[in-house]
């Protein structure tokens, strides 16, 4: 994979944790990741990599001026969707009833970019491409494979994303997939779309991250021994076998041996 990825595709993924250094030392260890606390005019933002290539960011919570938040923030892994003009998308996210949470902004050279809340109060990020594209490894073991959307309005999602990127939404037809819907670019699915209403009481609508792993059942069993949680033990579904597990600050994640090709 090599990044210059299309407008609406998932494209990057980060973490912003309490603590950036157990945040690092956890996901390096379940997924073979490299990665260190980054220099001071980055704000110490790690970009963690997979045989020498990016493949998400972890970045220590802190308001803009470099202060502690009081109260933190939860510990979510945030999706990046990839979008050729920021600024117009973020104007079509105010119209579309959206909130834009972090306005468009330069990111040095490596492109721009914005964080809002859909609609329904799923939150996710948009990326304009400079010199960074984004992950160059996916689909493969200890990188991103999926992202989706939970929400407990459908319609209300899909209209919101296809209003403000080139996008499409679809029922899937994969058997056994009944009421899942396929989020797609150039009709091709890259992400989807759940409602929210299958999951626990309490949970909030929000973007899902999924990372592709060999074995479901011993990543579940490290991410114990680490002290992660499991959220949802490993299950056989229609796309392959998964699990939904939390690193010990919280965030939520899933992992998945998918039974065929993403």
């Amino acid at each position: 994979m090599n990044g210059n990825y299309k407008a609406g595709t998932p494209c990057w993924i980060d973490l912003m944790v309490p603590d950036q250094q157990a945040a690092l030392d956890f996901y390096c260890d379940l997924f073979g990741w490299q990665g260190e606390v980054g220099p001071a005019e980055t704000g110490g933002y790690a970009v963690c990599t997979l045989k020498g290539q990016p493949v998400a960011g972890i970045m220590a919570a802190m308001n803009p001026d470099g202060t502690v938040p009081d109260p933190m923030p939860p510990t979510v892994w945030t999706t990046y969707l990839a979008t050729d003009d920021l600024d117009a998308t973020a104007k079509a996210v105010a119209q579309a009833g959206g909130t834009v949470i972090v306005p468009p902004m330069d990111v040095m050279d490596l492109g721009r970019m914005a964080v809002v809340a859909d609609p329904t109060g799923a939150v996710v990020g948009f990326w304009q491409r400079g010199t960074f594209d984004g992950a160059r490894i996916v689909n493969e073991h200890g990188a991103l494979v999926w992202n989706e959307v939970v929400t407990k309005d459908l319609p209300a999602a899909s209209a919101f994303y296809s209003t403000v990127l080139p996008v499409t939404t679809a029922a899937s037809e994969m058997p056994g997939a009944e009421g899942y819907i396929e989020y797609q670019v150039d009709g091709r699915a890259v992400a989807g779309m759940m409602d929210l209403n299958s999951f626990p009481e309490g949970v909030p609508p929000h973007w899902q991250a999924y990372f592709s792993v060999d074995d479901v059942d011993s990543i579940q069993a490290a991410a114990v021994r680490a002290g992660g949680t499991v959220l949802a033990p490993a299950f056989d579904m229609a796309a392959g076998r998964m699990a939904v597990l939390a690193d010990p600050q919280g965030g939520p994640f899933s992992v998945i041996k998918a039974s065929s090709p993403s």
